[in-house]
């Protein structure tokens, strides 16, 4: 008998699902969580750790390979965290480290939000 738990799958605090800006106007929730995620990318630090784990062999990275980004540890770790808060990033300790990815539909959510509906 194994003695291993499933342990159940955390969703992000903020799911990225508005429509492209050109489609309709946001509601006032939708507005509140594309606002969240781009507030998050706001910072220049923020966005070189997104890009860095966006960009990385196999799609995740370790906190080891990203922190390189001229600030702090704890300073890469406040950053990290707000992205995550932001959904835009997931995580995973495997054992003194922390990995990282983005969460699969931002980056196609994001482009979808700024790019102009197709011409019919």
């Amino acid at each position: 008998m194994s003695n291993v738990t499933a342990l159940p799958l955390i969703e992000p605090e903020v799911a990225p699902c508005c429509p492209p800006l050109t489609e309709r106007p946001l509601t006032a929730e939708e507005a509140e969580r594309t606002a969240k995620m781009f507030k998050a990318l706001g910072d220049p630090v923020r966005l070189r750790l997104f890009s860095a784990v966006a960009s990385h062999e196999g799609g995740e990275a370790c906190v080891c390979d990203i922190s390189d980004v001229g600030v702090s540890q704890p300073t890469v770790s406040h950053h990290l965290k707000k992205l995550k808060e932001a959904g835009l990033l997931s995580s995973e300790r495997r054992g003194t480290w922390v990995y990282y990815r983005v969460e699969p539909t931002v980056l196609a959510a994001m482009g979808a939000l700024l790019t102009k509906a197709a011409a019919a």
